[in-house]
C-alpha cells in the first residue's frame, strides 16, 4: 500500500517551502502508486497540506491511495542513516509546523516547479494530451498500439541533484535520518500519468514493444546554461560527438554528476534550486512507425538500366534504375519517408537478369501505412510490372527484418548461372571449344577488375567456375553457359582484364576473346518464399 509515513513529513514540508510540485514531492518520498500520480494537481496539493496537519501522535502513517507494483528507482546519492532518528538531547526535533508553511504551499500551487520545470504540472493536463493526439491523428498513421518516449532537458538532472542535496542538508540540520537515497525517475512518473490519457484518447493501448512511437522533446531555454559549470568541473565528460548540437547531452550531464564531489557541486549551484519564471517548452511532438520490409525477386530485361541510380560527380547518367522502378510504387502505397534497397548481388548496367530473377528487399522507413493483405500485395506487384517493360517483379511480400538475413547468408557459397555471348579474333570450329564442356571446378585468381577498382579494394580473389557448356554459333562467335561461385567476375574471366584474371577464356583458347552480351540466368538463393500466382 502506497503511503506517506511520518518520517516523510519533513521532506514534504521542506520541498513545498522551496517551490516543488506535489508530484515531485511524491517522487522524492519514493511513493510508487501509479494511480496517486494521476490525481489532479490541486487534489494532491490539498492532500499534502492535510498530511502536514496531522499530528505525529494521531497517526503513524497516512494512506494516500491504493497499492501498485513497485517502481524502478533512480539512485542519486549514497544515503546517510542516522543512528535512531534522535537529536543530541535524545528527543525528536521540532519541525516547521504545517501552519507556518501555508504561505509556501499556497504559492506553490501556481508556481513552476523548481525541479521538473512544469513537466509534471501543465504537461500532464488534458489540453496537452489532446494536442499530442491531434498531432498523431493528423499524421495519418496506421497503428494498433503505441510506445511513448520523452526527451528531457539535461539541466533537470542538475536541479534534481540540487533538490536532493538541499533535503540532505536540512535533514542533517534537524538531526533526522535520511534512510533512502533513491527517487522515482521523472520519466517514469510522467509516463504513469500520460499513458492512460493517451490510450483513452487514441483508442489503443500503450505497449513498450510497439513499433509506433510518439515522442515529445522538452526544452527550457531559461535554464539551459545551468549545467555548464559541470564542463569545468568534469571536462572529460563533455566531448564533441557527431550529430550532437551540444556537448551537454543528458547522458554526459548524468556522468558528470556521478563524478563531481558534493562540496564542489554546492559551490556552483544553489540548494535547493530556485523557482523558474517559465514552464518548459514542448519543442517537438513527433510520430514514427517502425520500418516495414518488402521482399521479392526481379527480372531485368534492359541492357541500359543500372540496378541503382547511376550518378557520377553529381551528374546522372541514366534516367532510371531497377531500384527506383520498384521503390516508387512501394513508397507511394506505404507512404514512407525513405527507403533502403538491398539485393543478393548486383548486375552491370548492360547485363540482363532472367530466369526466376534476383532476390531483393526494401526497407521502408517510417511508413504511414503498414497493413496490406496478400491480395493488395498482388495488385501492387502488378502495378509495378505494368509500369515498365524493363523489369518485372514476382513473389512480392511483406517479410521481417530477421528474414532478410537469409538473403545474405552464404553469400560466398551460393552459385549463379550465366549465359555469355563471346567473340574471338581467330576463327574457331566446334572442336576448338568442345573441351570447355569437360572442365570442372576451374580455379581462378582474380585481381580486382580495373573497372571497379575505384570502389573496391585491390585484392586477389579466388573463385570457382563449377561447370561450362559451349554452344557454337559461327567462326567468331559462341555462347558459353557457366555455373560459378558467387562473386566471380564473368566479363574478366572471358577477356582476362589485361592478365588480371588467370586463367581466362582467351588464355584457354590461345586467342583474344571478348564478351558481347551477358545474362544472369539464375541466382541460387531459396528466398523469399515462392508465392502462388
Amino acid at each position: 500500500m502506497s503511503s506517506l509515513a511520518e518520517k516523510d513529513r519533513p521532506i514534504v514540508q521542506l520541498l513545498l517551502n522551496t517551490g516543488t510540485c506535489p508530484r515531485c514531492i511524491l517522487r522524492f518520498c519514493c511513493v510508487g502508486s501509479q494511480m496517486l500520480y494521476r490525481h489532479p494537481h490541486k487534489d494532491l496539493m490539498r492532500d499534502l497540506q492535510e498530511f502536514l496537519k496531522k499530528s505525529q501522535e494521531e497517526e503513524d502513517t497516512v494512506c494516500l491511495d491504493v497499492a501498485d507494483p513497485p517502481c524502478k528507482r533512480l539512485r542519486l546519492e549514497h544515503g546517510e542513516e542516522g543512528a535512531d532518528g534522535l537529536n543530541h538531547n535524545g528527543a525528536i526535533p521540532q519541525l516547521p509546523s504545517a501552519a507556518s508553511g501555508n504561505a509556501a504551499t499556497d504559492s506553490s500551487a501556481g508556481n513552476v516547479c523548481n525541479v521538473c520545470l512544469g513537466i509534471l504540472q501543465e504537461f500532464c493536463e488534458a489540453d496537452f494530451v489532446k494536442k499530442v493526439c491531434q498531432k498523431v491523428n493528423s499524421a495519418d498513421y496506421q497503428f494498433t498500439s503505441f510506445v511513448f518516449s520523452v526527451s528531457l532537458p539535461p539541466q533537470l538532472s542538475v536541479r534534481e541533484r540540487a533538490a536532493w542535496l538541499g533535503v540532505k542538508q536540512q535533514m542533517r540540520n534537524l538531526g533526522l535520518p535520511l534512510p533512502k537515497d533513491d527517487i522515482v525517475p521523472l520519466k517514469e512518473a510522467y509516463k504513469w500519468i500520460i499513458h492512460p490519457q493517451l490510450s483513452e484518447e487514441l483508442g489503443v493501448l500503450a505497449d513498450g514493444k510497439s513499433l509506433f512511437e510518439v515522442s515529445v522533446v522538452f526544452a527550457h531555454p531559461e535554464t539551459e546554461e545551468e549545467c555548464h559549470f559541470l564542463a569545468t568541473a568534469c571536462p572529460d565528460c563533455f566531448k564533441p560527438a557527431k550529430n550532437k548540437q551540444s556537448v551537454f547531452t543528458r547522458m554526459a550531464v548524468i556522468k558528470a554528476l556521478e563524478k563531481i564531489k558534493e562540496e564542489d557541486f554546492l559551490k556552483h549551484f544553489p540548494c535547493p534550486p530556485s523557482s523558474p519564471k517559465n514552464l518548459c517548452d514542448a519543442l517537438e511532438i513527433q510520430c514514427n512507425n517502425g520500418a516495414v520490409f518488402v521482399a521479392g525477386r526481379y527480372n531485368k530485361y534492359s541492357r541500359n538500366l543500372p540496378q541503382t541510380p547511376w550518378i557520377i560527380d553529381g551528374e546522372r547518367k541514366l534516367e532510371s534504375s531497377v531500384e527506383e522502378l520498384i521503390s516508387e510504387h512501394l513508397m507511394a502505397q506505404f507512404k514512407a519517408d525513405s527507403f533502403n534497397f538491398s539485393s543478393s548481388g548486383r548486375e552491370d548496367v548492360d547485363v540482363r537478369t532472367l530466369g526466376n530473377g534476383r532476390p531483393f528487399a526494401i526497407e521502408l522507413v517510417n511508413p504511414r501505412r503498414i497493413h496490406f493483405t496478400a491480395e493488395e500485395m498482388k495488385r501492387l506487384q502488378q502495378a509495378i510490372n505494368d509500369s515498365s517493360d524493363k523489369i518485372q517483379v514476382r513473389d512480392l511480400q511483406l517479410v521481417t527484418r530477421s528474414a532478410i538475413g537469409r538473403m545474405k547468408e552464404g553469400e560466398e557459397e551460393k552459385t549463379k548461372t550465366y549465359s555469355a555471348l563471346i567473340w574471338t579474333d581467330k576463327a574457331i570450329q566446334r572442336e576448338d571449344i568442345a573441351f570447355l564442356d569437360d572442365i570442372k571446378e576451374l580455379k581462378l585468381d582474380q585481381k580486382t577488375p580495373l573497372r571497379v577498382l575505384h570502389r573496391r579494394p585491390l585484392a586477389v580473389r579466388c573463385r570457382l567456375i563449377h561447370t561450362m557448356k559451349s554452344e557454337y554459333i559461327d567462326e567468331h562467335h559462341f555462347r558459353l553457359h557457366l555455373k560459378t561461385q558467387a562473386g566471380t567476375y564473368i566479363k574478366e574471366f572471358v577477356h582476362g582484364d589485361f592478365g588480371r584474371t588467370k586463367p581466362n577464356i582467351g588464355s584457354l583458347l590461345n586467342r583474344t576473346a571478348d564478351i558481347l552480351e551477358l545474362d544472369v540466368e539464375s541466382v541460387d538463393v531459396d528466398w523469399p518464399p515462392t508465392l502462388a500466382d
